[in-house]
């Protein structure tokens, strides 16, 4: 392959595309429940389709003001993966053990978790908290590995949702860069932010619903769940963040031209 990437950044990029598009996540849940989700999903009593959509807004709010911010801003440390699984999985266990009625307390808590370890792992990459496009990279993060109703193939791709979230938020990216003082959850741009990543985020929370409210699993399942969980937004961050890392070694063009022929040169 004919690239400006030299061998170790394209095995890089290769490995980054193969977590990015290929996030399974949906799969994982059903290995584990031993069913289809569809039948958790007809678990779910009526009505739950759109509170989980207003429980997983209000989550997404609660990570951007706390999470980021509980991290010292040290480029290139470590991303303490299992520490932040550990915790997912004590919140999961939790909310296994309330069943539906514990989403409200449990996701918050479980998000946030995931938010400081998409962090975590973003900083890992040589990215500085402080700046404005690496706090909404981490929001970003959530909306990768899932799709939207009205998805097809060619919009679920990783730079087409990013994109995508570009054109959606507009003024957010100069709004992430302002002071944790600033009322966050009021502003317009921080809440286009979180409508456009939540409109993603919550397909994969409702199937991590449906996988919970398979009776059997309980306690011990509702840990298990969010591990799944977990590890999948843990891949997905860093896909993401060692794309951005190359980016600005090369440019973001030359990393997007290499990234789309390594699809195409798929047997």
């Amino acid at each position: 392959m004919d690239t400006p990437l030299n061998g170790a950044d394209l095995d890089d990029l290769r490995a980054a595309r193969q977590l990015l598009e290929n996030p399974g996540l949906a799969a994982r849940m059903t290995s584990l429940v031993g069913a289809p989700l569809e039948k958790g999903l007809d678990m779910l009593p009526v009505g739950w389709q759109g509170r989980i959509a207003g429980v997983t807004r209000n989550a997404l709010s609660k990570a951007a003001d706390a999470a980021i911010f509980t991290l010292g801003d040290t480029p290139g440390a470590g991303s303490a993966d299992r520490w932040h699984q550990w915790g997912a999985a004590l919140s999961g266990g939790v909310g296994g053990f309330f069943g539906l009625a514990g989403l409200a307390v449990e996701l918050p808590v479980s998000t946030t978790l995931m938010m400081r370890s998409i962090a975590a792992i973003a900083r890992s990459q040589g990215e500085s908290l402080r700046d404005a496009s690496t706090r909404r990279a981490c929001l970003e993060v959530f909306a990768l590995g899932g799709k939207t109703d009205t998805d097809d193939a060619a919009e679920s791709g990783y730079y087409t949702v990013r994109v995508a979230l570009a054109q959606a938020v507009g003024q957010a990216v100069d709004y992430l860069g302002a002071k944790v003082a600033v009322d966050k959850a009021s502003t317009p741009a921080m809440a286009r932010l979180i409508a456009a990543v939540a409109d993603r985020f919550g397909i994969q929370v409702t199937e991590k619903v449906a996988a919970q409210a398979v009776p059997a699993l309980g306690a011990a399942g509702g840990a298990l769940v969010n591990t799944l969980f977990i590890n999948h937004f843990q891949d997905m961050a860093r896909g993401h963040f060692t794309v951005r890392r190359l980016e600005r070694k090369y440019g973001v063009e030359v990393v997007r031209t290499a990234y789309l022929r390594l699809g195409d040169a798929r047997p």
